[in-house]
């Protein structure tokens, strides 16, 4: 039987990674992997998007400053000096623990890698601080190769972990990808997508769940953007057997 912790995205929220993982007794107070995690009793999974901040109030919360300017350089740096410190504190982590510990590739971890299209919100905001074409700065390349071995998902018998869907279409964040609304609403169109897949149960993140953990028992599929309201997803899991799930619930933090 295996104990599953899950937390939806990141983006730069440390301060919530870091509880959630102590919460769950998965990280310890030198902020190294607990012994349940070492010994492989305790599977912890990241879905992805560790970088970037949601909105301008995020930004301003990671780098201390009372305004973010996405157009300041010296805002961009700060902003980019605070991920990078983080994201070495997180690579030491996994490393302690690899076996135990899995990091999904989201499409803003994959952006910055590959130089993707630039993202941003609704509001205006620009997510640039990793471009140095933008103001920004380059990813460190210790990071870039860490961050390049990501997961596409990660399946533990029939229950998958991905960024967005079951779709295989949905892991390559090219434009096709930006050009279909289908990333952000196939769970409430096709939650079907999950079973026929051949899953007992789908756990992803990409869209954010604004009540907090979305778990659709019926469908197989529980939706973990909620780092905001302070949950991560806790499964128990017995991989080998036909229906692995034996228990699955919201964890406050």
């Amino acid at each position: 039987m295996l104990k599953v912790i899950a937390v939806g995205d990141v983006h730069a929220d440390w301060p919530a990674l870091w509880g959630a993982l102590r919460a769950a007794s998965c990280i310890d107070a030198a902020g190294r992997p607990t012994p349940p995690v070492l010994a492989g009793l305790y599977q912890v999974v990241l879905l992805g998007d560790l970088v970037h901040p949601k909105n301008e109030r995020a930004y301003e919360r990671l780098t201390g400053l009372r305004r973010f300017d996405v157009r300041n350089p010296d805002h961009l740096l700060l902003a980019a000096r605070e991920q990078v410190r983080e994201l070495e504190r997180l690579r030491e982590y996994h490393a302690a623990a690899p076996h135990a510990v899995h990091i999904i590739l989201g499409n803003h971890d994959a952006a910055v890698l590959h130089s993707g299209p630039v993202l941003g919100t609704s509001s205006g905001l620009v997510h640039v601080e990793f471009d140095p074409q933008r103001g920004g700065a380059l990813l460190p390349e210790s990071l870039r190769r860490w961050m390049g071995g990501f997961l596409r998902e990660l399946r533990l018998g029939r229950v998958q972990f991905a960024h967005v869907s079951p779709l295989p279409a949905h892991a390559s964040y090219d434009d096709l990808f930006y050009s279909d609304a289908s990333h952000k609403r196939w769970f409430r169109d096709a939650p079907e997508y999950v079973r026929l897949a051949g899953l007992s149960l789908g756990v992803y993140g990409h869209t954010q769940m604004q009540g907090g953990i979305h778990i659709d028992r019926d469908a197989g599929l529980c939706l973990i953007d909620a780092l905001h309201a302070r949950e991560y997803l806790e499964l128990l899991l017995d991989p080998a057997a036909p229906d692995p799930v034996r228990g699955v619930r919201a964890m406050p933090f």
